[in-house]
């Protein structure tokens, strides 16, 4: 049944709400009620963040990692090791191996993966990017990180014929974490582990 609303205000504040992933309307209208309630200081301030965020944040441009500057933190951080890279599908994949503190190499953004029913190709992903950081020299290693589903494996694969040529050595994690499973939600220890006990890719994974 469609909700009536006694506010067009407040309809329309619970339709932008709504818009975001994983948030009914129902859900929407008790955040939007929880807004309402705060004093106009902590609104404004709430609504500042979003939109200085949306206007300011950028994507480092060697790794594509949020960034408030051009080159994020990790990469521009002289103590990691340059020379092994560990792909993963977004932003939240580089946070969680983060998390686990077992990892201290550089990173590359994906920015999803290979999904032809949802016509996503390998053009619309940064492996092109990765392809010219392998191909300076200064990489010994490549860490594949991602998900153990379809997309996950096919744009595993796909990584490791592009990278072939180049003779750099690549790895896979290890299978601990359940197929079909997000790396953003497996716990830190079993990440951590699947990081250290990574194995070659030896391309037949697929």
């Amino acid at each position: 049944m469609m909700q009536t609303y006694p506010s067009r205000l407040l309809e329309q504040a619970v339709q932008e709400f709504a818009k975001m992933p994983g948030i009914g309307r129902k859900t929407a209208l008790r955040l939007v009620l929880h807004m309402l309630r705060q004093d106009t200081v902590a609104v404004d301030q709430f609504a500042s963040a979003i939109t200085t965020m949306k206007h300011e944040v950028k994507f480092c441009r060697v790794c594509h990692n949020i960034s408030d500057q051009e080159v994020c933190p990790i990469c521009s951080d002289s103590r990691r090791d340059a020379s092994t890279i560990c792909v993963v599908e977004n932003i939240q994949d580089v946070m969680a191996i983060e998390n686990t503190q077992q990892f201290h190499g550089l990173y590359h953004v994906l920015g999803g993966l290979i999904s032809p029913m949802d016509g996503i190709g390998p053009s619309n992903l940064e492996i092109s990017s990765l392809v010219e950081r392998v191909e300076t020299g200064e990489i010994k290693e490549v860490i594949l990180a991602l998900s153990s589903t379809m997309e996950g494996d096919t744009t595993a694969f796909y990584i490791f014929r592009k990278l072939a040529p180049s003779n750099v050595k690549i790895s896979i994690i290890a299978r601990g974490i359940s197929v079909g499973n997000e790396l953003e939600y497996t716990d830190e220890v079993t990440l951590g582990r699947s990081i250290l006990n990574r194995t070659p890719f030896e391309g037949n994974e697929h």
